[in-house]
């Protein structure tokens, strides 16, 4: 099916559209101009869904809010938000009706004509995708960004032509549901995350995989030659197979050198790409970001692109961002760590003591793996929200604590940047790099990320 055929089998259906926001409205008020009935399905009440409410029923649609809004659904299609589980009770029952229950990045997926490169992975999807986007575009592509990061992709499909290329972010809760894959897929790593939406690792783990499994022989796949669950994924690599590592030399893929030297080996031919000091952000995790997206666009871009990018990228917000510096003392903002995983990273960016901000809402992660490094790296630590106790029970019971860091439990982020301030030290770091999901005190990470960077910005 093309997109015209798409959009004559839609313009007679009852659609489903589940959650009311910033990314489905587009799509929303697309389907209702192709002449689509869309009911627009959120949990949330119209004063809480606020303008956005009264701009889809001048349009045409039908508002279905409250708890009960996925209920007795008398549609054709249904179209459910990334952060939705597939096996939802209400979903699985439509399935059954057969209602057909897809995303929007699904159906963009079987309608895109350009080559498509799709990123996942635990930690470093955003930046990976990012780096990606921003080399082709140097090389002089015209490029379209979407999935996590950017604007739906589907209501932009007419204006995608087979010589363009799209960057897609892809979660687990996409891809568990995929029977599409992309072109070039890269697999960042893949650690215990989102557990208390799968139902367990394997779920997680297998929803990952699903980015390479539809893959054809012409497809390329970039796999993390350092993480054991990523590395594994090489027995379902029906394409080109490349890698990147941290810890050596590759035959394929790109990797560093114990000099710091990055290379990319291909076909036999190891090229000397640049050293790490020319990259501008901070840390091991985005120096294996870098050779992520230099394994995917290899080919497609030249090594002076990809130097040229490096020395130009700042960062995406919310990543180790730096805020600002108070009387000697440096803020970042780290708001993406929402699991163990990305807050060691931050960790691991910074030589100088670290007073450091964590806690939140508890997505049934273990804390345990981060605690040698918050006993290496950090000089006070400020616990706030559900997961507090947590925390600081996994520090005081790790053999090797012996009363540092300082533990002091605030009552939320505010006080722990009054406290944080009151205790730094001239060449200290501050860093907001919480380990757990914003849900206790926030929509989502940015918002944290943006109040606590409202609340340095007035000290």
């Amino acid at each position: 099916m093309d997109f015209k055929q798409f959009l004559e089998h839609i313009s007679s259906k009852k659609i489903a559209m589940c959650g009311i926001g910033v990314s489905n409205t587009p799509l929303i008020l697309s389907f209702l101009e192709r002449g689509a009935k869309v009911y627009a399905c959120d949990r949330r009440s119209k004063e809480q869904i606020g303008d956005i409410a009264d701009t889809l029923i001048k349009a045409g649609a039908v508002l279905k809010l409250g708890e009960d809004y996925l209920k007795d659904l008398e549609v054709d299609i249904i179209f459910r938000t990334p952060g939705m589980s597939f096996n939802l009770p209400e979903l699985s029952a439509a399935r059954k009706k057969g209602i057909a229950v897809t995303s929007e990045m699904e159906v963009f997926f079987d309608l895109c004509p350009a080559t498509i490169f799709a990123v996942t992975g635990s930690d470093g999807k955003t930046t990976t995708t990012t780096l990606i986007a921003k080399m082709l575009e140097k090389e002089g592509k015209k490029v379209h960004v979407g999935g996590n990061i950017g604007k739906p992709l589907l209501p932009e499909i007419e204006n995608i032509s087979p010589d363009d290329f799209v960057v897609v972010e892809l979660s687990s809760f996409q891809l568990i549901s995929m029977r599409k894959s992309p072109d070039v897929a890269v697999v960042t790593n893949v650690a215990p995350n989102h557990l208390d939406v799968h139902k367990d690792m394997d779920e997680y783990v297998e929803a990952k995989k699903n980015i390479i499994l539809h893959q054809n022989a012409f497809s390329r796949t970039i796999l993390n030659e350092d993480n054991d669950i990523t590395n594994s994924f090489k027995n379902y690599v029906r394409g080109q197979s490349l890698s990147f590592s941290m810890e050596g030399p590759l035959k394929n893929g790109a990797w560093l050198d114990e000099n710091g030297n990055i290379h990319m080996a291909y076909r036999g031919i190891d090229v000397p790409i640049m050293h790490r000091k020319d990259i501008t952000i901070l840390g091991d995790h985005n120096v294996a970001n870098y050779l992520a997206a230099i394994s995917a666009v290899w080919g497609y871009v030249g090594v002076d692109t990809i130097k040229a990018v490096a020395k130009e990228f700042k960062g995406v917000e919310h990543r180790i961002e730096f805020v600002r510096e108070v009387n000697g003392v440096k803020y970042y903002n780290d708001s993406i760590a929402s699991s163990p995983t990305r807050t060691i990273a931050g960790l691991k960016a910074f030589d100088q003591p670290i007073i450091l901000l964590a806690g939140g809402y508890d997505k049934h992660i273990p804390f345990e793996p981060m605690v040698p490094y918050i006993i290496d790296k950090v000089k006070l630590i400020c616990l706030s929200g559900p997961t507090a106790e947590k925390i600081e029970n996994a520090i005081r019971s790790d053999s090797g604590y012996n009363g540092s860091p300082e533990i002091v439990r605030v009552a939320d982020l505010a006080e722990g940047v009054a406290v944080a301030s009151e205790r730094a030290q001239v060449g200290d770091i501050v860093s907001l790099s919480p380990a757990c999901a914003s849900f206790d005190a926030f929509p989502n990470f940015m918002a944290r990320g943006n109040y606590y960077k409202d609340l340095v910005n007035k000290l």
